[in-house]
C-alpha cells in the first residue's frame, strides 16, 4: 500500500512566470531558508531541478527518530517533460521507502494552478503507514511554504 496526496497551489502570474521562478535556484535557496533546513541545496541543468536538503529530527516522534536517525535528508528530483509537466521523485537515502509523483501547471485567466500529486510508499512492517503519514505532513507544510515564498517571488 502507499499514502497518496495531492496540494494545489494557485499563483497570480502566467504560467511562464511560475515554469521560470520554479526553475530558478536562487528561488529554491530562498524556499529552503524559509523552510528552516539545517542544510540544503538547489541545482538545475536543463530541465532537471534537484533539491537536497535535511530537517532536524528534533519533535519527530521516537519510533520516526529510531528510522532516520538524528537529521531526516531529503532528495527531490523533478524532470520537466514540457514547459507544464515534471515527473517527480523524492528520496530519503538509505532508508526503505519511495516517493513519486507529479507536478501539472495549468494557466487561467492569468492565473497559474500548480498541482503536485505524491504517493508515498514505506515498505517497514508495522510502522510503516505511520512513517508515510509523518512524511506526507511534512511535504505537505514544505509545498505550503514554498507557495507562500512563490507568491512573494511572483510580486517583486
Amino acid at each position: 500500500m502507499s499514502r497518496r496526496a495531492q496540494r494545489d497551489l494557485v499563483y497570480d502570474a502566467p504560467l511562464a512566470d511560475v515554469h521560470a521562478m520554479l526553475h530558478d535556484p536562487a528561488f529554491r535557496q530562498e524556499v529552503l531558508a524559509r523552510q528552516k533546513v539545517l542544510h540544503g541545496d538547489a541545482t538545475v541543468t536543463d530541465e532537471t531541478v534537484r533539491v537536497d536538503r535535511a530537517y532536524s529530527a528534533d519533535g519527530l516522534p521516537s519510533f520516526a527518530t529510531k528510522f532516520v536517525g538524528d537529521e531526516l535528508e531529503i532528495v527531490q528530483v523533478e524532470d520537466w517533460t514540457s514547459e507544464d509537466h515534471a515527473d517527480m521523485q523524492i528520496s530519503i537515502p538509505g532508508k526503505p521507502g519511495e516517493i513519486s509523483g507529479t507536478i501539472g501547471l495549468v494557466e487561467s485567466g492569468g492565473r497559474t494552478t500548480q498541482t503536485v500529486t505524491f504517493a508515498i510508499s514505506v515498505r517497514i512492517p508495522l510502522i510503516g503507514g505511520k512513517i508515510e503519514a509523518m512524511v506526507e505532513s511534512m511535504l505537505l507544510k514544505a509545498l505550503d511554504k514554498e507557495h507562500a515564498t512563490g507568491q512573494e517571488w511572483l510580486a517583486r
